[in-house]
């Protein structure tokens, strides 16, 4: 396949739709890797998403997603220096360890 057919098969609605359904519609499960790992700050996680994982979700959507984790219990807030910081609870681990388990045996199967 040459070049030109591969930047059309990039452009195309059902692989846009693909990309963005494993993104932005799972951020929950970039932002719960990271925790992971450590505290998390909202405002810096953007740039470490795209950093890590080569796409940037809006700061907006990221608060979204990360109030939903937390009302959820899968992630815990502390305040620090007037900022929050979040870190994954044993629920958010037991999540992120399902998700990408999933994700392992989808990969598996195609």
């Amino acid at each position: 396949m040459g070049r030109k057919n591969n930047l059309e098969v990039l452009n195309s609605k059902p692989f846009l739709r693909f990309k963005k359904s494993t993104t932005l519609s799972n951020l929950w499960i970039y932002i719960l890797s990271l925790a992971k790992k450590k505290e998390v700050y909202a405002y810096t996680l953007v740039e470490q998403i795209e950093k890590k994982f080569g796409f940037k979700p809006s700061l907006l959507w990221v608060y979204l997603v990360l109030y939903k984790l937390e009302a959820d219990g899968f992630l815990q807030s502390k305040e620090k220096d007037k900022r929050n910081y979040y870190s994954l609870t044993k629920k958010g681990f037991s999540l992120l360890k399902e998700g990408k388990n999933f994700l392992k045996e989808l990969y598996k199967k195609l």
